[in-house]
């Protein structure tokens, strides 16, 4: 009986011993590996706009959440849309109904943004 549940777990134990020799290996190999010498060009700002290594109490542009809010407002619409599309001839007429307001409601808002401005990137 313990030799049957034993033989059960064993797949789960492979996999995971697998995921983190795979997880300790791939760092190792890149320290190992991979040149490390960093120059000014590594270290300068990468599309955030400031120096991250800087008094975390600076002031920078709220743009920048601006930016962040319009991506978790469509990355939270394209994961609403793929359970819908799934569903769809099970919901009918209503889920397609509902789906539409919910996408018109986020249309009128990406609207008010772009009249507002906050796309404008100066």
């Amino acid at each position: 009986m313990m030799d049957d549940l034993l033989t059960e777990y064993f797949p789960i134990l492979v996999f995971l011993s697998l995921a983190l020799g795979i997880a300790v290996m791939i760092p190792l190999a890149s320290i190992l590996i991979a040149r490390q010498k960093p120059d000014a060009e590594k270290l300068s700002a990468y599309e955030c706009g400031f120096e991250a290594f800087e008094d975390a109490r600076i002031q920078f542009d709220v743009r920048f959440y601006l930016v962040a809010i319009l991506f978790i407002i469509f990355d939270l619409e394209v994961a609403f849309l793929f359970p819908w599309a799934i569903t769809l001839g099970d919901i009918g007429i209503f889920g397609f109904i509902s789906m539409l307001i919910f996408l018109g409601i986020l249309t009128i808002g990406f609207i008010y943004e772009w009249r507002k401005g906050a796309l404008e990137w100066e």
